[in-house]
């Protein structure tokens, strides 16, 4: 296992599923960690799991699209632990509805969350770490479906293919500064939404290579990998975690 200790996360949307396997995963390593959700009762409950379990890890709820609470997340995170040396941005809405039905609203809503908390978080935490002169990593998340097009999903994939290309934009500015960033582009997770469909898990393991939709530690161990030492020469770089789902991309029909 890759160690954190003496390392500062900052991880959003992370009060179930995917973001806080990562949180977990990186407290499990030594990391100290300040994790975000929009949802206060899921923000304390992923706290105090991972104090139980021996992490360190501090609750800061709120919404990480609004461009003034990200800045508060940084300094929490820096008046709380010292430092911030790595920061992930988890959260994400997923809004289904083709271009006829599409309303500015949900249109703004998911870019808002998607692709401005993204870059917002980014230049906060970049602006930190040149401060403390010692780089960092900056994690975004992605999805298949900013590869491959899917049915209902035109303004969700746009966003994740949008991260993708700010990981790239930004190894201009970032590497200097010894900052990495990178993405993750996960393909059919088991997470609590997931699960709610009952053909979720079936579906996907027949139209899977690997016979199987990820698991949420299968992303985590992903995001150590890019968030760590091991991973200190790759930056503007996505990597796909889909069990071999690209490469072939049949749709999700029943059958």
């Amino acid at each position: 296992m890759i160690d954190f200790s003496n390392q500062t996360v900052l991880i959003t949307g992370a009060g179930q599923g995917i973001g806080f396997a990562i949180a977990r995963a990186l407290a499990k390593a030594g990391g100290k960690i300040l994790l975000n959700d929009f949802d206060a009762a899921l923000t304390n409950k992923a706290v105090e799991t991972i104090k139980q379990e021996g992490g360190t890890c501090t609750a800061c709820s709120g919404d990480a699209s609004d461009v003034g609470f990200i800045q508060q997340l940084v300094d929490v995170a820096v008046n709380t632990f010292g430092s911030l040396d790595i920061a992930i941005a988890n959260a994400g809405i997923t809004v289904f509805g083709d271009i006829f039905t599409t309303t500015p609203e949900a249109f703004q809503k998911i870019v808002n969350l998607n692709l401005q908390g993204s870059f917002f978080l980014a230049q906060a935490a970049a602006i930190q770490m040149k401060k403390q002169g010692a780089g960092g990593s900056v994690l975004f998340m992605s999805s298949v479906v900013g590869h491959q097009a899917h049915p209902g999903l035109p303004v969700y994939s746009m966003t994740k293919a949008g991260l993708e290309m700010l990981a790239k934009q930004l190894v201009i500015d970032f590497s200097p500064l010894g900052i990495t960033v990178n993405a993750i582009a996960p393909g059919a997770t088991l997470t609590e939404r997931t699960l709610d469909d009952p053909t979720y898990i079936p579906i996907w393991s027949r139209i899977t290579p690997m016979g199987r939709p990820a698991t949420v530690e299968d992303i985590a161990n992903a995001a150590l990998f890019l968030v760590s030492p091991a991973s200190r020469h790759i930056t503007g770089q996505s990597l796909i975690v889909d069990g071999g789902w690209t490469s072939i991309s049949p749709p999700p029909v029943e059958g």
